[in-house]
């Protein structure tokens, strides 16, 4: 007997918050994103629906339990970037790409404003 690809979806549990709706029936925040991330990756232009909705189900899923975390190292009801770096300070390849990200969106905020300080002096 063939398995259809819902059989390789997990299921939610009864007891879980109601904004964890089952994976096909939450909003689509990160489709776009995932399809091409999947197509860059080598999967197909337009990968399956499926496929999208479970990475999408995991990326959400990940995203929640890393948040709660941090929101349990750092102040009450803040989440700042050094509870975000300690808590994946342990995964050198995590640990890695957030130091990176933060180096390129200083290096981004300092050309942003050099370019507005052109922009108005050239008026």
């Amino acid at each position: 007997m063939a398995s259809s690809m819902n059989d390789w979806i997990p299921d939610v549990d009864e007891d879980e918050e109601e904004e964890d709706a089952p994976i096909g029936k939450q909003r689509k925040i990160f489709a776009k994103e995932l399809r091409c991330m999947l197509y860059g990756f080598g999967d197909d232009e337009q990968p399956y629906a499926e496929t999208v909705d479970l990475l999408e189900h995991l990326v959400i899923e990940y995203l929640t339990d890393t948040t709660k975390k941090a929101m349990e190292v750092g102040r009450v009801g803040r989440v700042s970037v050094e509870d975000i770096i300690f808590i994946v300070r342990k995964d050198a390849k995590k640990y890695s790409r957030v130091k990176e990200l933060l180096v390129m969106n200083e290096e981004l905020r300092k050309a942003r404003k050099a370019f507005d300080e052109i922009k108005y002096v050239v008026k």
